[in-house]
């Protein structure tokens, strides 16, 4: 290709920039405003340098004689360089905004940003030291000779070590648009944040995550390659957080610190709250539900149904990666974990509870809580016949005391609170009637749970509670009676057995919704199953314990153990699941660098 053909490209490159430029054009009073100044004064000095210097356009002619044009090449390689990066910057400044940008617009820049993209790799593939030789000899020959010359009269140190920091500058620059453009469309570095997929990633870990397949978007927009990838169960993904606004100021700050995370080799992460603590975005789990299925998890089994099948069934798969007990895992990982969320002997204690709870039989379940009833009314009535019942409890400790759903809140003191509703309700003329409402309200509203193990264990569980709690009043009731002294309260066995079974429940309560899952997403309000729609997936960390997940708010609140009682326990619960759409999904890990001794593609490891 001769200097006029390529010369024409050169000004169809220049072209195109401008045109770019002029639809940067912002009239608002922020960071928008300088998209337009930056891309058409960049293409201005392109046009003087290239176009008047170089290949005289509008000039007298375009000899390739005139060899001594020449100097203006290492010029114009450099601008042509730097374009594609200087354009893309005003493409973020125009969308950084307040104000966005219509897709329309999007879409006609993104085209303008190719096209000149590819005509400037074009120029510069001609312009290169091997092709310069057949596009202008003379050129070529004119810059050899001018090399010669310079290093034969030598150069200053200062004129040298200046040369060496641009030309260091100069490629450290590069490097950085040309992994910001990599990180954006094909791949990214990231570091494991927390434990939430251990065993599989320890905190610190480092693992490339392809994205091309993936729907990579240009920066602030909607405009990107198509997604070209569908997920399957098991695979684990990077995605944005959807606890996070995503409003327009969100989204900048959150492409600024992707650039300095990316640049720096994710040494570096400003992507913090107002508190300056990292905030978990992106994050990385395994996809666990699929578009088209409903899920539901009980005692840490995954079950799944879907439209043409109406029966949950287990998810065998889930059972390979799900780790419930970090204790058991091999040694070599287990040094690298920093938080066990539960020790070995409340790991056994909660298979216990799970057991007791599915061997409980409800119907024998009506007939103890009646027996219990019965057993407190005459304990009541044997009391009122003695004068002077000293209730242990101060006149303070009595006139504070309320019992409403925060009394039967499933944590410690609810253990200490039965002491002291026990007495309330010896003191109380409708202590009687709160008393057999409480037991007995859930006896009449059993429902059919048609499949819902988490609806029917919480149902067991709750009255098993009421039965442990019920004991100890009658036991509490009994010592006021006979007049027992305190001191001999905790020798009871009756009462320390109550005691020991309610405390065990308590402690399962707290681990209920890391355990567990309702129906996802909820039957409709006439019971008919709902499902993830497509293009949608849901996700959970692999240490299931330790994993604020799609299962979880950030946010917790007191609700029921079971909306079937009334007199329900209550507990508190950050239970709010949701599926994420592939629109946020970012790519799919597929190598772990670092560390070196955990290298390799990432699998099932340390279970």
């Amino acid at each position: 290709m001769d200097t006029r053909k390529l010369s024409k490209i050169a000004f169809a490159c220049f072209c195109l920039s401008f045109v770019f430029s002029l639809t940067s054009l912002s009239f608002h009073s922020d960071v928008s405003f300088f998209a337009f100044p930056l891309a058409a004064a960049f293409s201005l000095i392109l046009a003087h340098f290239a176009l008047k210097r170089l290949f005289r356009l509008g000039g007298v002619s375009v000899p390739d004689e005139d060899a001594g044009r020449a100097v203006h090449v290492p010029v114009v390689r450099v601008l042509l360089q730097y374009l594609p990066y200087v354009l893309l910057i005003s493409f973020v400044l125009r969308r950084a905004g307040e104000s966005g940008t219509p897709f329309a617009l999007d879409v006609v820049q993104v085209v303008l940003w190719l096209l000149v993209s590819v005509l400037a790799i074009v120029v510069l593939h001609f312009l290169g030291s091997k092709r310069l030789k057949r596009t202008a000899p003379n050129w070529n020959q004119f810059l050899v000779d001018k090399k010669y010359a310079e290093k034969k009269a030598g150069r200053s140190f200062f004129r040298w070590l200046l040369s060496e920091i641009v030309s260091w500058i100069d490629a450290l620059v590069q490097a950085v648009f040309m992994v910001l453009l990599l990180n954006i469309f094909i791949v990214q570095l990231y570091e494991i944040p927390s434990e939430s997929m251990v065993p599989e990633f320890l905190v610190k870990d480092r693992v490339v995550v392809f994205k091309f397949l993936n729907g990579p978007k240009f920066p602030l927009s909607d405009v990107g390659l198509p997604y070209m990838k569908n997920y399957d169960r098991g695979d684990i993904v990077v995605f944005r957080n959807p606890h996070y606004s995503a409003d327009r100021k969100s989204e900048v700050r959150t492409f600024l610190s992707q650039l300095v995370y990316m640049c720096t080799l994710t040494m570096k992460n400003i992507n913090v709250d107002a508190d300056g603590k990292p905030k978990a975005d992106p994050l990385v789990k395994r996809v666990v539900g699929v578009p088209g299925e409903q899920l539901m998890m009980q005692d840490g089994i995954l079950y799944s149904r879907t439209e043409g099948s109406n029966e949950f069934k287990k998810v065998d798969l889930d059972s390979s990666y799900a780790c419930w007990n970090l204790n058991g895992v091999k040694s070599g990982v287990k040094e690298g974990i920093r938080e066990f969320p539960l020790s070995q002997n409340s790991y056994e204690s909660m298979l216990e509870v799970e057991s007791m709870r599915n061997s409980f039989d409800l119907d024998s379940a009506k007939k103890t809580c009646s027996d219990l009833a019965v057993e407190f009314d005459s304990l009541v009535s044997s009391l009122e016949s003695h004068d002077g019942a000293d209730f242990s409890l101060s006149p303070n400790e009595m006139s504070v005391f309320f019992i409403d759903s925060a009394s039967m809140f499933a944590s410690s003191p609810l253990l200490q609170n039965v002491r002291q509703i026990s007495a309330e309700l010896v003191s109380n003329s409708a202590g009687r009637a709160w008393y057999k409402k409480f037991l007995l309200s859930w006896v009449d509203s059993v429902p059919d749970f048609k499949g819902d193990l988490y609806s029917e264990a919480n149902f067991k569980l709750n009255v098993m509670m009421k039965i442990s709690i019920a004991k100890m009043m009658n036991r509490y009731v009994m010592f006021y009676s006979e007049k027992v002294q305190t001191s001999e309260w905790q020798n009871d066995v009756a009462l320390s057995s109550a005691i020991a079974d309610l405390d065990k429940l308590v402690g399962y309560v707290s681990l209920l919704d890391r355990r567990n899952m309702p129906i996802f997403p909820a039957n409709a309000e006439d019971g008919s199953p709902r499902y993830i729609p497509d293009g949608s997936y849901f996700m959970m960390g692999d240490n299931r314990f330790n994993s604020l997940d799609m299962r979880h708010s950030y946010e917790s609140w007191t609700v029921p153990l079971t909306p079937f009682d009334e007199y329900s326990v209550t507990y508190s619960t950050d239970m709010a699941p949701q599926y994420v759409d592939k629109s946020r999904m970012l790519g799919t890990t597929a190598y772990r660098f670092w560390p070196v001794s955990r290298k390799g593609v990432p699998g099932h490891t340390g279970m």
